[in-house]
């Protein structure tokens, strides 16, 4: 066994540890008043704060700061409070109307967010939208908590919550497979119906959750999503297929997953090994992502190794 630890720190956390084992010794007057002339540049006193972007909008919630929040995206379903806000639509196919009927103080976004012309509007309306970097690594998750918790005001608890963060990071386990096995190829499979089928290359958040659970992506040798072919497919060779609970639904059932073109002559539809997990847990990026590898890992040996 190994431990996955990250990297490197981004610099933001660094400076941010450093900042509180200062404050500890009550030496933050400038830091204290740099914050404070921040904040009423985005009015934290009273903030009226959209998240569009579910890991975005559980940020928010590690950071106990939900009352903030006066709407969000069709994608924050986690935690389940959150489907009680008043909705904004999908992520990428925003109203402008709909956002600034809410009245916000600021709109957090992720970069994959739009039509840009909505976030144009909702900008030159007066309201400051916020776009945070996807950030397909666990540095990018820390990076994005850094800076929410500076726009709310929330410093202390983003500090709090990138520490318990890293100790949960450090204890995640790659699994060692059996000298005379090698690691698993896994296709992720993003699917909206049969007929539309999407396989994962580099750059892609399913792609890194592959590598951190110490798997091969079968399909890495292309970046983003191409279209999959029943020839594509038997090339990859996989040996698990990985779906997300939307895809998997979309398709129907393991049989209907089996029966795709080109899955029976794989590895993977021989042995009958699919694995599927809730979309937002596999490919958010949010406080859940130690939670996530950690499951990730455990289906990967259970399929693989079993």
């Amino acid at each position: 066994m190994r431990r996955i630890t990250p990297a490197r720190l981004p610099e933001t956390l660094a400076f941010l540890m450093r900042r509180r084992a200062l404050s500890r010794l009550g030496t933050l007057g400038a830091l204290a008043m740099s914050r404070k002339i921040h904040a009423r540049s985005l009015d934290v006193q009273h903030p009226r704060i959209v998240s569009v972007g579910g890991a975005l909008t559980e940020i928010v919630y590690a950071l106990d700061a939900q009352a903030c929040l006066v709407g969000v995206d069709s994608t924050s379903g986690f935690p389940s409070d959150a489907q009680l806000l008043p909705q904004v639509g999908y992520a990428r196919s925003l109203s402008a109307e709909g956002i600034l009927a809410l009245s916000p103080t600021a709109v957090l976004v992720t970069e994959e967010a739009g039509p840009a012309g909505v976030l144009r509007q909702i900008s030159a309306a007066g309201v400051p939208v916020e776009v945070m970097d996807s950030g397909y690594r666990f540095e990018g998750l820390l990076q994005r908590i850094t800076r929410i918790g500076r726009l709310l005001a929330y410093e202390s608890r983003a500090d709090e919550l990138m520490e318990r963060l890293i100790r949960e990071w450090s204890e995640v386990r790659v699994p060692v497979f059996e000298s005379s096995a090698v690691r698993p190829r896994v296709l992720f499979l993003f699917a909206h119906s049969v007929s539309r089928l999407m396989a994962g290359g580099t750059q892609t958040g399913a792609h890194t959750m592959i590598e951190y659970a110490g798997a091969i992506n079968a399909t890495a040798d292309f970046s983003g999503y191409k279209p999959l072919t029943p020839e594509s497919l038997i090339a990859a060779r996989p040996d698990i297929i990985l779906l997300t609970e939307h895809g998997f639904r979309a398709l129907g059932d393991n049989s209907s997953v089996l029966k795709l073109p080109g899955v029976s002559k794989t590895p993977a539809g021989r042995d009958q090994r699919i694995v599927v997990m809730d979309t937002s847990l596999l490919l958010g990026f949010g406080p859940r992502l130690p939670t996530a590898v950690q499951r990730l890992i455990e289906q990967f040996r259970s399929s693989f190794i079993s």
